[in-house]
């Protein structure tokens, strides 16, 4: 089963900046959509960003919480997805995944979503 694969975590200051990688080895990102969740400890997956595929209308989403904080975006060449997010806040401390669907969806719904991958783990923490 094909897997993407995510990077780029790591311990950050509030206020700070990260940018998260997604990638793919076997297949090309472009006809898929690609979606970014996480999960904190104690609570469920949450949808955080998703970009929809190069064969349909540009289409960007994020879940209220980030709108103006984080910037989703594909670099083709790369067959890369990336998640940039600054001003980041403790609250945004979880593990992060990404996942393929054919599109994002209404809701941004994992249950849509498959080819996760192994996530990595963000902190916010002074």
């Amino acid at each position: 089963q094909v897997q993407l694969v995510e990077s780029g975590g790591g311990l950050v200051q509030p206020g700070g900046s990260l940018r998260l990688s997604c990638t793919a080895s076997e297949f090309t990102l472009d006809y898929y959509a690609i979606g970014w969740f996480r999960q904190a400890p104690g609570k469920e997956r949450e949808g955080v960003s998703c970009i929809g595929s190069l064969d349909h209308p540009p289409y960007t989403y994020y879940t209220d919480s980030v709108k103006g904080r984080f910037t989703i975006s594909r670099d083709n060449v790369e067959n890369t997805v990336s998640l940039q997010m600054d001003s980041l806040k403790p609250e945004d401390t979880a593990v992060y995944y990404c996942a393929l669907a054919w599109g994002c969806g209404y809701e941004l719904a994992a249950g849509d979503f498959s080819s996760w991958g192994q996530g990595t783990q963000v902190t916010v923490s002074s």
